[in-house]
Parts: structure tokens; sequence; C-alpha cells
């Protein structure tokens, strides 16, 4: 079987379910397939997430015009180091930038301050901190970054997406700091049950994504084992973290019932309630 072929269809959700954090933008199908084909295994909505200005702008487009998106705008953790710093190696999508230092991140910021206004927009994120792929030198515009984005969400109402890589202690000491909006989502939950608790103390909920079936991840299950039913979803990262068995081929939204069922299994419940309270759990959080 080929990596780069699409896993198939799995069996169809006896209830309806959300993607709480999907990347439709880099992947294969087109918006219209990719959502019949979520649509076909009861995976009724997803939150299209940007991360950066011309992905959010897409992802506000693509909400206004599919009733089952809805859009998340922000600057990637370390999209705010390669604005500040510049990035003169990039990458086959980010490409080689010049550095722009603080003016270009507040004018950046500015144009998602902008469309987090608008009424399909439904959260501000992904933001937050990676210690994974930016080292010591994009700190301070990761950081930055981070607490503009908190700012916006709580002006604005809607709800903060969290990308908290190798930076948990850091992530909760700023939330604390600039006093978190009303709903805030840990996209792609990376910690432990101790964390988890921590999250559940707050009021924050824990999205869970296709790792968590991963052989190595037991404190992932950890984690979801203890949260509170009323602050998990459940998510692709698609393209991203594929679920077993399928990991290293593409992911996409029609393949939530597969970690669904997974999470099912370590919290020891069936799919059917699982599934009915990730889908309110999800609109709450967003607010659709």
């Amino acid at each position: 079987m080929s990596r780069t072929e699409a896993p198939p269809l799995p069996e169809p959700l006896r209830v309806p379910v959300a993607d709480s954090h999907t990347h439709l933008d880099m992947q294969d199908a087109t918006v219209e397939e990719g959502l019949a084909r979520a649509e076909a295994v009861n995976v009724t909505a997803v939150v299209q997430v940007g991360c950066d200005v011309k992905g959010s702008y897409w992802a506000a487009e693509t909400a206004a015009a599919h009733p089952s998106v809805h859009a998340s705008v922000a600057l990637h953790p370390n999209e705010a180091p390669r604005i500040v710093h510049g990035d003169p190696d990039g990458g086959a999508r980010q490409g080689a930038r010049e550095p722009g230092g603080r003016a270009a991140l507040h004018e950046a910021l500015a144009e998602i301050d902008a469309l987090a206004a608008l009424a399909h927009v439904r959260g501000v994120g992904e933001t937050g901190l990676d210690h994974f792929r930016t080292g010591p030198e994009g700190v301070a515009a990761q950081e930055e970054s981070f607490r503009a984005h908190i700012e916006i969400a709580k002006r604005h109402g809607k709800a903060l997406v969290i990308h908290d890589r190798d930076a948990h202690a850091d992530v909760l000491r700023i939330l604390a700091e600039e006093g978190a909006p009303e709903r805030t989502v840990f996209h792609c939950y990376s910690g432990d049950a101790e964390m988890a608790r921590i999250c559940a103390a707050a009021g924050y909920f824990m999205s869970f994504a296709g790792n968590v079936t991963f052989k190595n991840a037991q404190p992932l299950r950890d984690a979801l084992a203890v949260a509170p039913v009323e602050l998990v979803l459940v998510e692709t990262d698609a393209p991203f973290l594929t679920p077993a068995p399928y990991r290293g081929r593409p992911n996409a939204p029609y393949l939530v019932p597969v970690t669904l069922r997974a999470m099912a299994e370590v919290r020891g419940t069936d799919e059917d309630t699982l599934a009915a309270a990730v889908y309110d759990n999800t609109a709450r959080a967003f607010d659709f």
C-alpha cells in the first residue's frame, strides 16, 4: 500500500461529530470533495485553521462560502519569528523571506485582528509557543505574537486556539498572566495527565488528534482518561497526524471516526455518547 494513498473511508458514525482543527488548504482534495467525504461518515462540521495572513484570509473566505466550515485565523507560533527575523532558507511551502522586524509583525497582527471581527470567524489561532521548531532567538517574537492573539480573541469574543509544542509551562504561564479568553482550546493536546488536570481546573478545552492512537502515546491516553468529558474535543490536524493504522498516509476530516473510536475505548464509553458530547463541546467552544 502506497504511503501517499489516501486511507479508505471508515464506517460512518451514527451520531454527528465535528473536526475541531483541520487545514483543508494543505490537503489534496478540493474543499467540496473533502467536505463530501467528511459528511459521508457523519463529520458534519470542521474548523478551518489559518497559520499566516494568506491562510487566514483563505479560511475566512472558505467559511463564508460553506456553512459547515468555521474559520480560525492567526499567525502560527513559528510564523511570528519568520516575519520578524526573516527566513532565508524558507521551505517548499513558505519560501524565503527578508526580515521585517516588529513593524511587520504588527502589520500582520492588524490583519488578523480585522479578520477576527468577521461573524464567520469563530476562533483566533493557532497561536501559542513552539520551542521545538523555533530556537531561543525566536522566543520574544513568539511571546509577543501570542499575547497579541490572546488580546484579539478576548476583544472579539472568539475562541483562542493554542499550539503548544514543548512549551507547556510557558504557555500556561502566559495564559495566566494575560488572562485566558472565556473559551480556550488546546489544539492537538500534547500534555500529560497532570497538565490535563490543570487545564480542566481552568476550564480549557483539550482537543485530541490522531497521535492519541500511536503506540508511544500512553501519556496522551492517560490525559484523555482524566479529562472531563465536557472539555474533550477531537480533531484531525489534517493532513498531519493520521491515526493508526494509517499513520504516515494523508489525513483528512473523514478520518475523525477512527480517532474518536480509539478515544471512546480509552475512556471506556460508547462512541455514540462520546460523539454527541464532542459535537456539543465543539459547538460551545466555537459558538456555532
